[in-house]
């Protein structure tokens, strides 16, 4: 959807200054270009749920982070996620790679398209998904509208392939 400079290009536009992340097939991708960036630093993590905690702790400490990780870790990260968000009101932001969202033959009976965007409801997230290139532009409007509110969100970017 995005390529890696499109990408480091958005994230600096709205003065993103940390990418905390585990990386996937397809996030994995714009790892070189993040590193290259001399705004952003890239914060890789064992598991999706210490992606939340590293997060916060940024956060608290003044930084502008987002947390990078597909939706499959998305489900894994959640009572981490609950907490950040929920128990201690941190308004963070997650970009989330929709696994196999744009080829669901990519893998045959993939259930996480079933239940990812349920999974963000019940987490009573506000959330844009992004499928096609003319949306792109969404990530950093809902990205504004989410700081400028103090609330989080989530950016939902839809993968071609696991």
């Amino acid at each position: 959807m995005f390529t890696a400079d499109e990408f480091v290009t958005e994230l600096r536009s709205v003065g993103i200054t940390h990418v905390v992340s585990v990386p996937d097939s397809t996030l994995g991708e714009w790892y070189p270009a993040l590193q290259e960036s001399d705004d952003l630093s890239l914060i890789q993590v064992c598991r999706e749920g210490e992606a939340w905690a590293v997060a916060a702790g940024l956060h608290l400490g003044g930084a502008a982070p987002v947390v990078l990780i597909q939706c499959t870790g998305l489900f894994e990260s959640g009572d981490a996620l609950r907490n950040a968000i929920h128990d201690y009101g941190l308004p963070l932001f997650g970009i989330i790679g929709y696994r196999s969202y744009l080829n669901q033959s990519s893998i045959p009976g993939d259930t996480a398209r079933i239940f990812t965007e349920p999974i963000l409801s019940a987490w009573q997230l506000d959330t844009v998904l992004i499928d096609t290139p003319d949306k792109k532009v969404r990530m950093a409007e809902h990205y504004r509208t989410c700081r400028a509110e103090e609330r989080p969100g989530v950016a939902l970017i839809a993968e071609g392939r696991a």
